[in-house]
């Protein structure tokens, strides 16, 4: 497996980071994770951005230049034979010692790592996922808003319940707020429609602005939808006509399944996915594919 550290791509089993590292140490660090389609990544500006402005507040001087990082991620893809990756970049806060930092970092340092994608899956075939709820509640954010931070202790605590109980293989957990607020899923954001309307937890609960839950906004409001965030509870979900998860790799992804701690479950709408959750996945591809085009043709991705 060939990886790139600072710019560079080597042997996974070359790649050294110091153990004086504060991502090591402190699990002061930051990342990404998105996708390509044809080679090329999508809302890669976005999800810079989000890293720069979470760099910023952390003190670690880390600069983004575009042609440099698409250029090696098209390396990276070649050298472990993929055309198309899951990409996850990671940015740590770099070495200064034992002790909390006096300064900012200056010399932080980059990880990227690609593997092979899951396959995408067809409109009219999409597997509907179980959605869980969990005991493991959603963790206060960092700063005013939660980092896609190196800590994810929260996470793996609630991803740990999950694999311990009864559900289903592949299924997703949901985590409330400290309030007992629909919150997010472990590695997704959360939404839900109901008469017509979409519905998607505020960032007020602490949840993580994802990219994707981002985009799927957008286009909601696009495609004419009503669309309202903020604050609801597991009852309403349990009253859904649709569900959906999102992130950057996996898209959008219909729940057809809730389930409780005790192992109580419901079938979300008719257990198929919904009409809005294809609606929107064809836009979010479509848009994908479109910008993907405008870039080969010398346009901005």
């Amino acid at each position: 497996m060939k990886v790139g550290l600072n710019g560079t791509v080597v042997d996974a089993n070359e790649a050294v980071i110091s153990v004086y590292d504060h991502g090591f140490l402190y699990g002061l660090g930051l990342f990404e994770t998105f996708r390509t389609y044809n080679g090329r990544p999508y809302l890669l500006d976005r999800h810079m951005n989000r890293l720069l402005n979470g760099c910023d507040q952390l003190g670690i001087r880390y600069s983004f230049e575009r042609d440099r990082l698409t250029g090696l991620l098209k390396e990276l893809l070649s050298a472990n034979t993929l055309e198309d990756g899951y990409v996850r970049l990671t940015v740590s806060a770099g070495e200064a010692g034992l002790g909390l930092p006096a300064g900012d970092y200056n010399r932080p340092n980059e990880l990227v790592l690609v593997k092979e994608l899951p396959p995408l899956h067809l409109m009219d075939k999409l597997p509907g996922k179980e959605l869980r709820l969990l005991r493991t509640r959603r963790n206060t954010p960092e700063g005013e808003i939660r980092f896609k931070s190196l800590h994810y202790m929260n996470n793996i605590i609630a991803k740990r319940e999950l694999l311990a109980g009864t559900a289903s293989p592949g299924a997703e957990g949901l985590m409330l707020s400290g309030e007992g607020w629909l919150a997010e899923g472990i590695v997704s954001n959360l939404f839900f429609a109901k008469d017509g309307v979409i519905h998607t937890p505020s960032i007020q609960t602490g949840i993580l602005p994802g990219i994707t839950r981002g985009r799927v906004i957008e286009l909601g409001r696009e495609a004419g939808f009503e669309l309202r965030e903020g604050l609801f509870v597991w009852e309403q979900l349990l009253e859904a006509d649709e569900i959906w998860l999102t992130n950057s790799i996996q898209e959008l992804v219909p729940v057809t399944e809730l389930s409780e701690p005790d192992g109580g479950s419901v079938k979300v709408g008719d257990g198929e996915a919904g009409v809005m959750t294809k609606r929107l996945l064809s836009m979010y591809r479509e848009s994908a594919w479109n910008v993907i085009e405008e870039s080969s043709m010398g346009g901005s991705a």
